[in-house]
């Protein structure tokens, strides 16, 4: 198996590993209805995930048109979701732009929509979803200790 192939696979546990974080529906009605995040969810230790996004830039065309077509798209106003909290935000010469973020699961697909309505276009993107796995690395050094 090859490394792209390797890399595609584990880009898709990711995803699995966070979306199974999400909350469950309680009843098989309320499977029918769309649930609306709510601005103030707030990660917690218990369903924050981190959310890595590559915003790789449209090389052929100026960086003045790119703006003004996120502008136009109204990109500044929707990214990141208000609530989201940014951990990261770094240019990468000849990439674009790096974004991580820190949010509930339940907001996954809230972030995904506003870069899909505003950012497409002028960007090609990829995600990251990750965990902080800060307190185990350091629990298992302690122990090795």
């Amino acid at each position: 198996m090859g490394s792209a192939n390797r890399l595609r696979i584990a880009k898709a546990l990711f995803v699995l590993a966070a979306l199974a974080g999400a909350p469950a529906f309680s009843s098989p009605a309320s499977a029918q209805t769309t649930a609306t995040p709510t601005a103030n969810a707030a990660p917690t230790p218990d369903n924050a995930v981190l959310l890595t996004i590559f915003l790789k830039h449209d090389q052929s065309r100026p960086l003045g048109e790119l703006n003004t077509q996120l502008e136009r798209q109204g990109y500044y106003k929707a990214f990141p979701p208000p609530g989201v909290e940014v951990v990261s935000w770094y240019v990468m010469m000849g990439i674009g732009q790096v974004v991580t973020l820190r949010l509930p699961a339940s907001r996954l697909r809230e972030v995904n929509r506003a870069i899909e309505n505003t950012a497409w276009g002028s960007y090609r993107t990829e995600f990251y979803p990750t965990y902080d796995y800060t307190a185990i690395a350091q629990g298992l050094r302690d122990k090795a200790q």
